[in-house]
């Protein structure tokens, strides 16, 4: 029998997908790339393949888990199977230098940024960009990690000579231009085969650490005037957050790149101009918001991928 077979590094990510294909009684199996090896005189079993390797693997000590990735997703592709966010996929998820190319040839407006290797050349970035105050950024992160706000040459200096500074897992940071949302909050609108699904308004101004996936939530609570302990709304599920014409651009993009479940992220200045920063292809959604607006992503790619399962095994 056919199944789904889930490519990933992270089982807390995973499985709540998983729990999904149960629910609806699709046969799936699960690939761990955390590790592996890839035998070329194989050939891979017929299936649906679906990739969710995160550009933040590295961060969990899978450090080569997307190179491994991207050699398995040709190797499937070499044998025609199909494979949902191939190798197109992972390319754009660890370089966002690459989300960037591909977003401006399609025409979506992109913050202004350049990347640079080595300290010097960061300072150098910093002075060509001119833009204070601005963001610096690792061009392969994942959870918004790694970004810092700065406000002068001498906060730069002194951040990238000091303990706090990491680089980039491949050496290359990036110094961007800081755009302020007129609302404090950023907008992740999420496909699912290429289709919108819904769009998510997410509190942006206590953190840049917005993964939405339940482990990833630290509470932050606030304290009333009565004493009270509450939790701040941080995701929102809501509609008439992007134009018809809006969630055209991004579906144009996606088919482009042959990507089919993806998350991509914008914010809106004071003007209502759009930039989008970042395309997450490991997308994952946020239960409280999920619960509050009663739309589950996860029920929505199960269904999507036992659609895709049941035209493989019609098609065979």
């Amino acid at each position: 029998m056919n199944k789904v077979y889930i490519i990933h590094e992270n089982m807390e990510w995973t499985k709540h997908l998983i729990d999904r294909l149960e629910m609806l009684e699709v046969p799936y199996e699960e690939w761990d790339l955390s590790e592996g090896l890839i035998n070329l005189s194989e050939t891979p079993p017929p299936g649906i393949y679906y990739n969710r390797m995160s550009a933040s693997s590295h961060t969990r000590g899978h450090r080569f888990a997307p190179e491994l990735t991207d050699h398995i997703l040709n190797w499937l592709e070499l044998h025609g199977r199909t494979v949902i966010n191939g190798p197109e996929a992972i390319k754009l998820e660890v370089s966002k230098l690459k989300q960037y190319f591909a977003l401006n040839k399609v025409g979506i407006l992109t913050p202004k940024t350049i990347g640079a290797v080595g300290i010097q050349n960061i300072i150098q970035a910093a002075k060509t960009l001119n833009e204070w105050p601005f963001i610096i950024k690792h061009n392969r992160a994942g959870k918004g990690l790694g970004v810092h706000l700065i406000y002068s040459l001498e906060e730069l200096t002194e951040y990238l000579n000091g303990v706090e500074f990491e680089d980039s897992i491949d050496g290359i940071s990036l110094v961007q231009q800081y755009i302020e949302s007129a609302s404090g909050k950023i907008v992740r609108a999420e496909f699912i085969g290429g289709e919108f699904f819904y769009s998510v308004e997410i509190e942006s101004n206590d953190s840049f650490e917005l993964c939405p996936a339940d482990n990833c939530q630290i509470p932050n609570s606030l304290e009333t005037n009565r004493g009270e302990t509450i939790q701040p709304v941080k995701f929102k599920i809501k509609e008439n957050l992007l134009t018809p014409l809006e969630i055209k651009a991004y579906q144009n993009f996606l088919t482009e790149n042959h990507i089919q479940v993806a998350a991509l992220e914008f914010i809106r200045d004071a003007q209502g101009k759009m930039y989008t920063y970042d395309v997450n292809t490991n997308t994952n959604y946020n239960p409280d918001a999920e619960q509050e607006s009663n739309t589950y992503a996860m029920l929505e790619l199960a269904s999507y991928l036992k659609k895709k399962l049941a035209q493989e095994n019609t098609s065979n």
